[in-house]
């Protein structure tokens, strides 16, 4: 095998690696989360319910918390229409301010003559 194909073969191996570069050192995982596509153990994580009430779980990502969705088939229509409601994007109230421009130079005019 010459050097270039093996260089080559080295590239396209490490590219298909599911670890991360080496060239990133340890301060990288205090900026964002570590870019791992499984991680070793599993994380203590707080999961609510739709109803409120919480677990401790064991999850595989670290995450603090995780909130399951709510189900709006048990919901009376009332609080369906008020959840759907709430989804919808709010109107902006634009005010529109008039300025009344009652300035006159000529009252100031003694300040800048000596």
């Amino acid at each position: 095998m010459s050097l270039s194909t093996s260089w080559f073969l080295h590239r396209a191996v490490r590219s298909f690696s599911t670890s991360a570069k080496t060239n990133i050192n340890c301060h990288r995982a205090s900026i964002a989360r570590i870019g791992r596509l499984t991680y070793a153990r599993m994380y203590p994580t707080i999961m609510v319910q739709s109803d409120g009430s919480t677990i401790t779980i064991r999850y595989h990502e670290p995450r603090k918390i995780i909130k399951m969705p709510l189900d709006l088939t048990t919901l009376t229509e009332a609080e369906r229409r008020k959840r759907l409601e709430s989804r919808k994007p709010k109107i902006k109230v634009v005010i529109e301010d008039d300025v009344d421009d009652d300035f006159k130079l000529d009252s100031y005019e003694h300040l800048w003559k000596k």
